[in-house]
């Protein structure tokens, strides 16, 4: 490199130069990723935090991580905007939190579409290098890095007793927007959009009676419900690890490598883990009394037959909105049978 040619150009300029040449590479990078939900989740410990524990060892310690669980940096309705912004370089999310922005990944959320979380994590990665990645990802600067389906949804309740599918009638449940607020009203509940983060004092003011929620996030939560149904569920959320591509672009080649990679591995441990925990969560709940509610076989058919009608009827929304709804629920089916 000509010293010369460099003495002539100016401070940031020269910068620019040593580090593309990788004269700076072991500089220290600290990323700032932001989450909403609450410390020890198992988003965290089976996702996020294994993926940046593996980018930093990839990169030998270059690659540091500032970690703000809880809505510490921000709601969890704002986090998006903040990563566009740049006050969050990495983001775990639910994607029914930014349903105004990316609606499609809604489809993810329909119930009865997933054996387990690990089969939702590879459709779901499908759907993202295609129509997902293009309509919802791409139109906001974003690059998914580890997509995850939680465990299925089931009812919680704090006081109300559930016995059949006529007791939610009039319950107002919190639900994630779309293909879940779709399916409650169905059952004549109210559905209730909110965070997870502020599930406890909804649930203890009165405000809500229960939640569509996993067994594990209300442990994780410590809400205090008396009931929670079994079996067939109410569909799931959708969840990610994304970088905005302002983000990206600016990172070097072996920094990106490495997240990669570290992507893949998360991607599986998350879901795998999310399935363990799930049937352990559930099991915590019977020791500590909760009541474990049954589905009886006409109940059963009576869902079976409602639900099937949710991917439809949310297509047919999205299409009223200008959106691909009904291309993108063919696409859910054929990356489900691997077409």
């Amino acid at each position: 490199m000509n010293t010369r040619w460099l003495a002539r150009m100016s401070m940031a300029a020269v910068l620019s130069v040593l580090t593309s040449h990788g004269v700076l590479a072991q500089d220290k990078l600290v990323l700032r990723a932001a989450d909403p939900f609450p410390p020890g989740h198992y988003l965290h410990r089976y996702g996020l935090k294994p993926w940046m524990e593996a980018v930093t060892q990839a990169t030998q310690g270059r690659v540091q991580f500032e970690h703000y669980p809880a809505e510490q940096l921000g709601k969890a309705k704002d986090l998006l905007s903040l990563a566009q912004s740049g006050v969050a370089d990495v983001v775990l999310t639910g994607a029914a939190y930014h349903s105004d922005k990316m609606p499609l990944t809604s489809a993810l959320e329909t119930p009865g579409l997933f054996a387990d979380p690990c089969q939702g994590a590879r459709v779901y990665q499908k759907l993202a290098d295609g129509l997902l990645g293009e309509k919802d990802y791409a139109s906001n600067g974003i690059r998914l890095l580890v997509p995850a389906v939680l465990p299925t949804y089931h009812v919680v309740s704090a006081n109300r007793k559930i016995q059949t599918l006529k007791d939610l009638e009039g319950m107002k449940l919190r639900t994630l927007a779309g293909a879940q607020e779709l399916t409650m009203r169905k059952f004549k509940a109210v559905p209730v959009r909110m965070p997870s983060a502020e599930l406890f004092e909804s649930i203890t003011r009165g405000t809500v009676d229960g939640a569509i929620f996993s067994y594990e996030g209300v442990l994780n939560n410590k809400l205090p419900v008396k009931y929670v149904t079994s079996e067939l569920g109410f569909g799931t959320g959708a969840v990610m690890i994304f970088i905005t591509e302002a983000r990206w672009s600016k990172l070097p080649d072996g920094i990106k490598k490495a997240m990669v990679e570290a992507a893949r591995t998360a991607t599986q441990t998350l879901c795998t883990g999310m399935m363990q925990e799930e049937v352990a969560s559930l099991e915590k709940l019977k020791q500590a009394g909760v009541t474990i509610v049954r589905w009886s076989a006409e109940d059963k058919k009576e869902m079976e037959g409602v639900m099937a009608t949710v991917a439809e009827e949310w297509a047919a929304q999205m299409d009223k909105r200008g959106k691909p709804g009904t291309e993108m629920v063919k696409a859910v089916q054929n990356a489900r049978t691997g077409r």
